[in-house]
């Protein structure tokens, strides 16, 4: 069951850092400009390379200590990033879906780990 979580995470975390690689356009119609495009690449980048280590270690059964960190580390991470910008207007309200995302991985990441033997 961890190895379908992180799969799952990882394809997420895939999925939306290669987005703004790809078609940073259609990246900024949802999210709203960006001043600094490098930036939102770099961040893209980052966000992606976690999502395949989880892809990888997922379908190999290869979880970690240190895997299950990097999972709920940088979930935790860029939901509560979400969290406090979106509510400063520094960025848009469609952020506050990812943290959605971003709590539900938590949450099944915890009770996997409070189910464990």
């Amino acid at each position: 069951m961890e190895g379908t979580v992180a799969v799952v995470q990882g394809g997420y975390f895939l999925v939306t850092g290669i987005w703004p690689l790809v078609s940073i356009g259609t990246f900024q119609k949802v999210t709203g400009p960006k001043r600094d495009l490098w930036l939102v690449k770099t961040v893209g980048v980052v966000i992606a390379a976690i999502g395949a280590a989880l892809v990888l270690a997922g379908a190999r059964g290869e979880l970690t200590q240190a895997t299950v960190l990097l999972a709920v580390g940088s979930a935790a991470g860029l939901g509560c990033i979400d969290v406090v910008y979106a509510s400063k207007g520094v960025i848009a309200p469609i952020y506050l879906l990812d943290a959605v995302a971003e709590a539900a991985l938590i949450i099944w990441w915890a009770v996997l780990i409070i189910q464990a033997p």
